[in-house]
Formats: structure tokens, sequence, C-alpha cells
């Protein structure tokens, strides 16, 4: 059996793109805690109650689902990235890992008992349609969401390619529901987008998949080949919006900008599950000129880990608003005869200093706030990790008041609209002055 080790922040139509793959991560243990005589008379009193509504509920229940909502009722009472795969689910990830999926292209999170989109993603159906971070759906095809767990709204939202759904959404700042019809269709994602800004690379990470690391040094080789690697001033890598991924690739993308020193450790219940995860020699692939980091309220998990590595270590200026804040590992253990897994937070991660940003997020070196639309202002923010119900305590002795909540996430559709890559263009160019660029690895912590 092989965990499948994760970093996410919700769920992605047509499969669970921020999951998949880690091939280093450790085996599970051959040995389990024995259960307390409570625990056994509480699994009794578990058989008895779902014999009574096997044999005395007014209609004839499904017991498959019975047994699986009573594991997501356990997990979820975890924290809210815990949960349950069946069989289909469990399928459906494995296939995210690779880029490529059936669906609508939107990631969508269950808050409260409300199914919320995080973000529609580039370049997909939802996209296409008009549907929007924040969007909160309230039916599919006519029907209430209500009382769906997460798993369940993702399932009737996917379908055969080139069939239709109707998604109704709540949009704050419109009285009325909206309706709108998205086609299905294979959507495969190209985590990694670049172009030329004269003399300076910019590089954009939409997630963190099988095909992120490749696809970035493939990006950063054609900016050379196009720029000229002697005339490039510096690079901006944009993680604005990207909800995290793959543990194996967000420790590769901090590589190809660090030569040495620790990127990240994983830290799990038991002292003998830490492990710590450094740099490889000759892995910057920028050869050590000038880098910016962009993030905001929807940069999590692995974009979190990728932005803390390359702050502490002085390699990079940290530019935007304050990160999503989540800092815990999801592993995949396969169970039972038929398929399915648990999706169980592990370890949580740490930055090269020693710090957790569990509900704090990474703080920009430079904050720079977007000019939001006027149907948008009040309305750009996402909650963050410390809003989810049950989120995991940040542990380096911090106290609830250091939780953050609420960070701006908005990105303007048009470049030329965007402040902060404004800024960080202007920095590189030498047009604007800060004390925080470039960023000195003298002064980075002691590796």
């Amino acid at each position: 059996m092989r965990k499948l080790s994760l970093l996410l922040v919700g769920t992605v139509l047509g499969a669970g793109l921020m999951l998949g793959v880690n091939n280093g991560a450790k085996m599970l243990s051959g040995t389990a805690l024995a259960a307390s005589p409570e625990t056994y008379r509480q699994l009794m009193l578990f058989g008895d109650v779902l014999d009574r509504i096997r044999t005395d509920y007014v209609e004839q229940p499904d017991e498959d689902k019975l047994i699986e909502a009573a594991i997501n009722g356990m997990l979820s009472s975890l924290d809210p990235h815990s949960s349950y795969l069946n069989p289909k689910g469990y399928k459906d990830m494995q296939l995210s890992t690779h880029g490529e999926f059936g669906g609508l292209g939107i990631e969508v999170t269950m808050e409260d008992n409300v199914l919320k989109v995080v973000t529609p993603i580039d370049d997909t159906p939802a996209a296409r349609a008009g549907v929007r971070s924040g969007d909160i759906i309230t039916q599919l095809d006519g029907e209430s969401v209500q009382g769906l767990t997460l798993n369940q709204a993702v399932d009737k939202m996917r379908g055969p390619v080139n069939s239709e759904i109707k998604l109704t959404v709540k949009r704050e700042g419109v009285a009325d529901p909206i309706d709108i019809k998205i086609t299905r269709a294979t959507i495969q994602i190209n985590p990694v987008k670049w172009h030329a800004e004269g003399e300076i690379g910019y590089l954009k990470i939409a997630q963190f998949n099988e095909h992120t690391y490749d696809r970035l040094k493939d990006a950063i080789q054609k900016a050379d080949a196009e720029i000229g690697p002697d005339k490039i001033k510096g690079w901006v890598l944009d993680l604005r919006n990207n909800p995290g991924g793959l543990l194996d690739q967000a420790i590769q993308v901090s590589n190809a900008f660090l030569e040495r020193g620790e990127i990240v450790s994983t830290r799990g219940r038991n002292a003998d599950e830490s492990q710590r995860y450094n740099a490889r020699p000759g892995g910057d692939l920028t050869a050590g000129k000038p880098v910016i980091v962009l993030v905001n309220g929807g940069s999590a998990s692995a974009s979190e880990i990728v932005a803390g590595a390359l702050q502490d270590h002085r390699r990079a200026t940290i530019l935007g608003t304050r990160s999503f804040g989540k800092g815990s590992v999801q592993t995949i253990i396969p169970i039972g005869p038929a398929g399915g897994a648990l999706r169980l937070t592990t370890a949580r991660y740490y930055t090269p200093s020693g710090r957790s940003i569990q509900a704090q997020g990474i703080t920009p070196d430079i904050e720079v706030l977007q000019d939001p639309p006027p149907e948008l202002k009040g309305k750009d923010s996402t909650t963050g990790e410390a809003s989810l119900k049950g989120h995991l305590k940040n542990p380096n002795d911090a106290t609830p008041a250091d939780e953050k909540t609420g960070s701006q996430a908005y990105v303007p559709p048009d470049q030329k609209d965007d402040k902060a890559l404004a800024y960080a263009l202007d920095l590189l160019r030498g047009v604007k002055i800060n004390a925080a660029f470039p960023a000195n690895p003298k002064t980075a912590i002691p590796n």
C-alpha cells in the first residue's frame, strides 16, 4: 500500500485537481494503537443504531450510503480537509494528477454547509460561462444542493463531455439568483504560462500537478532563448489564486530558484514521522537573477510552501497580499476492498525558519492592493483558512488573536490594471525602489 501526500484547499469539478502522488511519502506503519474499552462500547452503540435504522426506518435505506455518510461525518469532525473518497472519487483523484480530466473547471469548497466557488480555472467552460470566485452554488439543474456533502455535489456536477448543466448561484451585490449554463468538457490543465515583459520573464503557475516542474523548466528555457540569458533582468513568479497541489512539485519548483538549504519540513503526530526536504545543488534554473513572487488571498498550500521557502532564504521578494494560510498536509490512504480511500490530515508543514503558516498565511514583504471595480469593492477577499470551521490551530504558541482572516484575492482581468504586477516590473527595471528589493540571501536564516 502506498500513501499519497497532498496539499489542497478544495475540490475541482471533474476531479480533485489539487491532489496527487508524492512518491517519496513514508509507508504506513504496520502497527496500530489498541482501542480502549470505551471505544468498543461506542462501536457497539454505532452497530445498534445502524441495525435500528435498517429494520425500523420508514423506507428501506441504502446501507452503503449510510456507512459512507457515517465515515464522512467522523472525518469532517476532525478538520475541513479530511474526508472519505468512495471508489469513483478516488479514481477521479488519481486521474486528476495527470492534469487532464472531464468536468467544468471550477474549484469548490464547502463552508458551513454552503457550496462555494473558490476559483474558476482559466480557459475552462466555467470561466468562459462567467462563474466567479465567491459565487455560492444553490442549485444544480434546478435541484437544491442543501444537505449534500462536497463529494456528492461534485459528483452531480460531473458528467459526459458535451453534456450541459445549469448552475444557480447567489452572488454578492446581486439581488436575484443567477442561472449559468455550462457545457461539460475535457479539461486540460497547463499549469504554467509565461511571456516576456521586455527583459523580464513572467511565469504564472496555476496549480501544482504532476507536470508543473517540467512545464516550469520548459518555460524558463524558452524565456532564456527569447530574451537572452545575459539580458534577463529578473523573474516574476505569479502564484496568485493558486490553490496548491502536490507536495513534491512544490519542493521541485522551490528548488528551481534555490541552490541549497531546506525547502520545507513536515511534522506529524509522532516525532519519527518528521521529514525535511532540501534543495539540490545546481537546482537554480534562473542563475541567481532577482525574483519577485506575487501572492494573494487565493494563494494556498503548495503555493505557500514555495513563497515561504524563497522568503526565508531571502531568494525572492514576496509582493501582494497575505496568502490563504493552509499549513497542513493530507495523505490519501487506500482502504477497504471496494477501492475507496481516506483523505486524512497527517502532518503540518513548516517553512525553513521553522514557522507554521497555518491560519496565518504568508505576509508579503511588500503589500500592494488592487483597485477592484465598484461592484466588487468589499467583496474581493477570501476568508482564509482561519475562517474554516474546525481548522487546525497554529502550533507556534499562537493565540486565536494571531489568526488572520480575509485577504484580497482580486486579480484584474486586464494586465494593464494589475497594480501588483506593475509594481514588480518597476522594481525589476529600477523604476521603483523599495528596501525589501532585491532580496539579500546574506540576510537569510542560517542553514
